[in-house]
């Protein structure tokens, strides 16, 4: 949450009304002390927990599931396929910027795994899988499974987590992060030369520093694939090596790993939906504390006013606007050559849907200048989203409409042509059957 601090001047009178409302202020803002994650009403660490994992951690201590352990990948394979998470999403990072660490090498890559709701991490000889899974009204909640028990059992894990996945970086809330760095023969990041928190906002050249990528995409040149030999110079690598690498089996042994490749498609995915989870559990809390700060003050004051004060719906609009930017992709980086992945990635995330009359999908890819053909993100249909404070989903859905609708005419949103607007909002009112009666109109 922002600090709010008012500057008293003791040389000037003030209106008697404002004299009796600065207690009451100080005292609302002091009563919600703490991390924000840890106030009322998102109360982070307490139950209950919604997310796929917690499930499944319910049903695994009830016995209406059991998990099977392989010995070549322990529980991996068997998490899997209960979470339908396809192994055709896996992705590997070799820069040593997990907690497991000790077990990550360039010759020895971290694989994740992941669909719309739930991230899956495997470390060869690691002691344990991790996962983020996201809770609709807590954001992601962290786990471990210890693969060394004959019994599947998970862990909720918090400080271990949250001392890298609550910070500035992921809005301030429980977060993901996506890194880009320059990484040592070890691979241990050059902190010196500084990290890159990546995005489809991201420019390509600045992507994938400590992943493996596996895919072309012509003349466009990443950071993927390559080890800095000169960390006084990390910027002096030859990027042309890590470029339109297809085959990995070159730069380490692949047999360990469910696939042998890091798709660079679903790498592309994977960076748009982290931080586009970070903005949904940002808009939610925010919403939220909007609307608690709210009651406090109408309580004390004893109003029964109906509506929303003027500064309730400023900090909805503040809390929703970054939202809808990054769901209408705004400020994404154009891609300067064709992009294709190296896996049937592309081909089962499309075949996800909805579809509309048309055969037309959010999830439909376009990867020549843009990551997708009509530019709405597909987690619209998440729970997350639909989740969101009735409020939050109000303001959203009007803000949506009126830019499809082509009424918001401002610069910001100059970049979606007609063609777009009019594309996106076919296919979600034949698709999402919880818009607001205005969009049917």
């Amino acid at each position: 949450m922002r600090k709010v601090v008012l500057a008293i001047d003791k040389r000037k009178s003030y209106p008697a009304h404002l004299a009796l409302l600065l207690p009451l202020i100080f005292a609302v803002s002091g009563a919600f002390a703490g991390s924000p994650s840890e106030q009322t009403p998102i109360l982070y660490t307490s139950e209950p927990f919604e997310d796929p994992v917690a499930k499944l951690d319910a049903r695994l201590k009830s016995r209406q599931t059991v998990l099977t352990s392989d010995p070549e990948h322990g529980y991996l394979a068997a998490v899997l396929k209960y979470l339908n998470v396809p192994a055709s999403s896996q992705t590997l990072v070799f820069s040593k910027t997990s907690f497991q660490r000790p077990h990550i090498w360039p010759d020895a890559p971290r694989a994740l795994y992941f669909n719309d709701n739930v991230y899956v991490g495997w470390v060869k000889g690691g002691d344990v899988i991790e996962f983020a899974a996201m809770d609709p009204q807590k954001g992601p909640i962290f786990y471990t499974l210890d693969q060394r028990k004959e019994t599947a059992r998970l862990q909720r894990q918090t400080d271990s987590c949250l001392q890298c996945h609550e910070s500035a970086m992921t809005e301030g809330n429980p977060g993901l992060l996506v890194r880009s760095v320059f990484p040592d023969s070890d691979g241990m990041p050059i902190y010196s030369s500084g990290t890159f928190r990546i995005s489809h906002e991201s420019p390509i050249k600045e992507r994938w520093g400590g992943w493996y990528v596996t895919g072309t995409h012509g003349a466009q040149r990443h950071m993927g694939n390559m080890i800095v030999r000169d960390k006084n110079n990390p910027e002096k690598v030859d990027f042309e090596k890590g470029a339109n690498v297809t085959d990995l089996s070159k730069l380490f042994d692949t047999k360990p790993y469910l696939a042998a490749s890091s798709d660079i498609v679903a790498l592309m995915v994977l960076e748009h939906q982290a931080k586009a989870h970070n903005l949904i559990t940002s808009a939610n809390y925010l919403t939220r504390f909007a609307l608690r700060d709210e009651e406090a003050i109408n309580k004390a004051l004893d109003r029964t006013t109906p509506g929303h004060s003027d500064s309730t719906r400023s900090r909805i609009k503040s809390a929703c606007e970054p939202l809808i930017r990054y769901f209408l992709f705004i400020e994404e980086a154009t891609l300067t050559a064709p992009v294709q992945g190296s896996t049937d990635y592309a081909k089962q995330f499309e075949a996800l849907g909805p579809l509309d009359k048309a055969g037309r999908s959010l999830r439909d890819f376009d990867l020549k200048t843009r990551m997708f053909r009509y530019p709405c993100s597909y987690l619209i249909y998440s729970e997350s989203f639909n989740r969101l404070p009735d409020e939050a989903k109000q303001y959203t859905y009007g803000r949506l409409l009126e830019i499809l609708l082509g009424k918001d005419v401002s610069p910001e949103y100059a970049k979606l042509t007609t063609a777009d607007r009019q594309a996106i909002l076919s296919i979600l009112r034949e698709t999402k059957a919880d818009l607001p009666d205005e969009w049917r109109r």
